[in-house]
């Protein structure tokens, strides 16, 4: 049987919600919606790079390992990439405002696990649960902006909800370093239990239960089966490439497994009554650009920020606090740009913002890729400050256009599509641009270390030396005469800059292709749909 959900231009009366109370006072007023929705969205933006500053205080408190502390980031990325856009549908057949009460209370009293942990295992069974429950929240915020607000003010709410976004994901390591620094690596943990609290309490006072006349009634549980193992092994991939190599058996087995499980799950999806994914929402030309704008955006600036962290701490010597600071130009610049860049939107469309925003993106990138050991804090704010003006407009409008362009009864499923892109683009860019940086630094180390007339390696040290130096470390042995090791830190230095100037160069490449996909969107034909349902 197919799929009898339509998909075309809504009618009158289709995608509208039942069973709705009617706004009352604050509640279900859509500003106050938007604020009530932030709050639970800061948390699980903030954890995605607050929790990068515990790391090395949790190894230590809990003696544990490298490959430990990995798995407390990518338990929480791969139950966040595997469930969003399960949990999106969740969102559509229960409702916007369960969900996301669920999610936030659920994140809320996992982050409290964590901090209580007194082991790496628990802390990393936590993080899973916190991905899982973060995973319900965020397309369930994106379900309830786009019922609460009329089309007109959408695309400002959105950007707001960028705004929330962008500053959260930078300030994590601010706010990280400061906690880490001042108390300890459990309050970064704890510090969501009162935001949670806060969140549900505003969720239950101000949050208006709308469902779509016609939301799905059933559940493609084999759909579901087929998603999640397809994105698992992608996700999976994609994390261990780096330690596997990219020509490895391993590697290869992973990524051949998920095209083969999507290729399953895109067949059954034409077969099932309900499907998870209506494979007809993507005969829309600019939901789909937006898709794939999303992961394009997000392999640019994921990828290129990863070795700038490691720039600002170990070639420039910053403490984490410090290095946040430094990136405080493109925090700011995202807060200020995301509410004009909604207001642009809603005035000229999405496609010129979303084009100029991902050419400023690109220049960005390049000039980070000029960076030298030397470079003043000026020069690293114009590009910081130039990137944040670029990513504005792409996370508003790339949201719009994949939101807005579908159906009022998929929005949980579209919201699940746009942070599900996000997620594997981030992963995307970390894995692919990390392989660029690892195979200049390989090429370029034993030339430069035999320029500088320093002792030749063996080959199990020139492999230690080349891990140490990819993340801007120099590899100095102990008890090493000061002239030797002035050496090493400039080699070590002048070759991670080669490594992150071609990084920076392949993902502003990236970026010039966003600009030519940009083009491919418009304004969503679907945005009227759950226009209204509050009062402005």
């Amino acid at each position: 049987m197919t799929s009898q959900t339509t998909l075309g231009k809504l009618g009158p009366g289709d995608g509208v919600p039942s069973g709705s109370a009617p706004a009352r006072g604050l509640r279900g007023h859509p500003w106050v919606t938007l604020v009530t929705v932030a709050v639970g969205v800061m948390m699980v933006a903030l954890d995605g790079t607050i929790v990068a500053i515990a790391n090395p205080a949790i190894q230590n408190d809990l003696g544990a390992s490298l490959a430990d502390v990995q798995w407390i980031t990518n338990a929480y990325f791969l139950a966040l990439a595997v469930a969003l856009i399960t949990a999106g549908k969740l969102g559509d057949r229960f409702g916007h405002r369960q969900t996301f009460l669920i999610g936030v209370a659920g994140f809320a009293l996992s982050s409290g696990a964590i901090g209580l942990s007194g082991s790496i295992g628990a802390v990393v069974v936590f993080r899973v649960f916190q991905g899982l429950f973060g995973a319900l929240l965020m397309p369930a915020a994106l379900g309830l902006l786009r019922a609460a607000f009329p089309a007109e003010k959408l695309n400002m709410a959105i950007g707001i909800w960028g705004m929330v976004i962008g500053a959260s994901t930078a300030g994590g390591p601010i706010l990280g370093g400061v906690l880490v620094e001042h108390v300890n690596w459990q309050s970064v943990f704890f510090i969501n239990v009162p935001v949670g609290i806060l969140a549900v309490v505003l969720g239950v006072l101000i949050l208006l239960d709308h469902r779509a006349e016609n939301r799905p009634r059933s559940f493609d549980i084999l759909g579901i089966v087929l998603l999640s193992a397809s994105m698992f092994a992608l996700v999976w991939a994609l994390i261990k490439a780096p330690e596997w190599g990219w020509g490895s058996g391993q590697t290869w087995l992973y990524i051949i497994g998920s095209v083969v499980g999507f290729a399953l799950f895109s067949f059954w999806e034409t077969k099932v009554r309900e499907p998870l994914i209506p494979l007809a929402m993507f005969r829309s030309v600019p939901l789909s650009a937006g898709v794939v704008l999303m992961v394009l955006m997000a392999i640019a600036f994921m990828g290129g920020l990863f070795f700038v962290t490691f720039y600002l701490q170990n070639v420039h010597g910053m403490s984490p606090v410090d290095a946040g600071l430094h990136l405080l130009p493109l925090t700011a610049m995202m807060i200020v740009a995301s509410p004009l860049a909604g207001a642009a939107i809603t005035k000229v469309g999405p496609r010129i913002p979303l084009a100029g925003g991902m050419t400023c993106t690109a220049i960005a990138m390049y000039g980070i890729s000029t960076l030298q050991t030397d470079s003043g804090s000026g020069v690293m704010s114009l590009w910081f400050a130039l990137l944040g003006l670029g990513l504005a407009p792409v996370m508003v409008g790339a949201t719009e256009v994949i939101v807005g362009n579908a159906p009022m009864e998929l929005s949980g499923v579209a919201g699940g599509l746009q942070q599900a892109a996000m997620q594997i683009g981030g992963s995307l860019g970390t894995a692919v641009l990390g392989a660029v940086m690892a195979s200049k630094v390989d090429s370029d180390l034993a030339g430069n270390w035999a320029d500088a007339g320093l002792p030749e390696l063996s080959p199990a040290q020139a492999h230690q030396a080349s891990e140490a130096v990819q993340v801007g470390v120099a590899p100095v042995p102990p008890g090493t005469p000061a002239e030797i090791a002035g050496k090493i830190s400039d080699v070590a230095h002048d070759t991670f800059i080669s490594g992150m100037s071609l990084a920076s160069l392949v993902a502003a490449g990236v970026a010039v292709v966003a600009v030519a996909v940009a083009f491919l969107t418009k304004r969503g034909d679907n945005a009227e749909a759950g226009a209204g349902m509050g009062h402005i």
